[in-house]
């Protein structure tokens, strides 16, 4: 490990800890169906195993941003680690439904403080013209892991006990916490920052309870729930009083101004987007091969594989382009391969082979490691220093809410439409894949639309720089 350069091992330190924390989060669906039965529960209740970890996680993220400056970032991530890890040993101890469902949310808790931390922590110790390569081998973590995390989960599922579904988490997250602590780089700690209590109690209830309603939906029926409406409200409220509270606020939780900067504006749009877009083909895949062709769930993460390989593999390519010619021409590339094959998966046929699927969602990774990761980056570098762990935060709060967003709508259209066209269809299996590609093709649009938002990815400006020189 000597022979490693200091600095990659900062990155193989934070990769190990968010690729355990996202595969194991991903690993737990497939469980739901038996964690049913162990506890004699109904598929609401079970729910929230999946459903707490998301909001906590959305609810903590805010707070990372202020909590690094004001501790460290170092120590911090050490502490959200360890929570990690802790609430994955009491998670595996679980003597009912509801015991676990709040190691979960301690789970989530640790996931929230270390997501942003990771990138943060990057950037601390390379420079600007080298973060691209930085930060794509790190992005394997957060778009492999959800891919594999199913096929996993389910091996684990059928071969042992949901206990190691926990369990599984220890060692990797142990191995995380030692190399964390000894390679990790020590960080300033600002002492007079003074914590925003009003914006937090604001973007706390806000995110928490728009994400709440998001995971408490996936039919139409849900849509339309007075609790839901009522949650999503009261949280669009509360992010409105929360960008008043900022606005006006000498030390702000999230510093708002930060979206002044076009390039981090535009990063955040595409990141948004693409989340949409992958997090609604994991759901729509999956039906596809199952509810559709009639494979089985191994098959199923089979043809995931592939292409979450070479979406790690092209970040890393993203990133390098990205540090020697900037950001546009490579996310653009990205979205526009994205885009052709996501259009590609919205005109299959109940005669298509699975290696067709392959190639295709081989492409798509393909498109997805080239614009994601690079986006993110350029955007994070365009902000100023002091700043990148809030900037980080926010980041990932939309990403997460993004992703929530984009499976609800999917899961919702796709529910509404195969119910109308298996009125006018032979068999289910018709309308399922009608429905499914009608989705597709949505996704497809979707990313289509923030091509240009890749193309304007410039370098930032003297000019943007000033309109955040005030945070410090």
């Amino acid at each position: 490990m000597s022979k490693i350069p200091q600095k990659w091992m900062v990155v193989l330190s934070v990769l190990i800890g968010s690729f355990t924390m996202i595969l194991n989060n991903s690993m737990l669906n497939p469980a739901v169906p038996q964690l049913m039965t162990v506890f004699e529960a109904d598929a609401v209740s079970t729910g929230w195993v999946i459903t707490i970890f998301m909001v906590t996680m959305g609810m903590t993220m805010p707070l990372t941003g202020f909590m690094g400056d004001k501790w460290g970032k170092k120590r911090l991530y050490l502490i959200g680690l360890t929570i990690f890890v802790v609430g994955s040993i009491l998670g595996s101890l679980s003597w009912n439904l509801s015991s676990l469902i709040f190691f979960r949310g301690l789970q989530g808790v640790g996931g929230g403080i270390m997501m942003p931390l990771s990138m943060a922590l990057i950037f601390e110790v390379f420079p600007k013209k080298e973060r691209g390569l930085a930060t794509g081998v790190w992005g394997i973590s957060a778009m492999m892991a959800p891919t594999i995390g199913p096929t996993l989960g389910g091996v684990l599922i059928e071969t042992a006990s949901w206990h190691y579904l926990f369990l599984c988490n220890v060692p990797v997250g142990i191995l995380g916490i030692v190399f964390a602590a000894k390679y990790l780089k020590e960080t300033k700690k600002n002492e007079k920052i003074v914590f925003d209590r009003l914006g937090f109690i604001a973007v706390t209830f806000g995110v928490g309870l728009i994400l709440l309603a998001l995971a408490r939906t996936s039919t139409f029926e849900h849509l339309t729930n007075p609790i839901n409406i009522a949650l999503f409200i009261i949280g669009c409220l509360s992010l409105y009083w929360f960008v008043r509270i900022e606005n006006r606020t000498e030390q702000p939780l999230l510093d708002l101004s930060i979206f002044k900067v076009s390039t981090y504006t535009m990063s955040v749009i595409i990141s948004g987007i693409t989340s949409i877009g992958l997090f609604g083909s994991i759901f729509l895949i999956p039906l596809l091969l199952q509810n559709v062709y009639g494979y089985n769930a191994i098959v199923t993460g089979l043809v995931f594989l592939p292409s979450a390989l070479l979406t790690g593999v092209f970040m890393t390519v993203g990133g390098r382009i990205l540090d020697r010619k900037g950001a546009a021409g490579v996310v653009t590339i990205g979205l526009i391969i994205i885009t052709i094959s996501t259009f590609m998966l919205g005109f299959l046929s109940l005669e298509t082979s699975v290696w067709f699927i392959v190639l295709v969602m081989v492409i798509r990774g393909i498109g997805m490691g080239l614009s994601s990761m690079p986006a993110t980056t350029a955007g994070m570098n365009s902000i100023p220093e002091n700043i990148v762990s809030r900037g980080s935060a926010m980041n990932n709060v939309l990403r997460q809410m993004s992703s929530s967003l984009g499976i609800v709508f999917i899961s919702i259209y796709f529910e509404v439409r195969r119910t109308q066209l298996f009125a006018t269809t032979e068999t289910m299996e018709v309308a399922n894949l009608q429905a499914i590609n009608e989705g597709f093709i949505v996704l497809g649009v979707l990313t289509a639309i923030t091509i240009p938002a890749g193309y304007f990815l410039r370098t930032k400006k003297i000019e943007e720089n000033k309109k955040t020189k005030q945070v410090s």
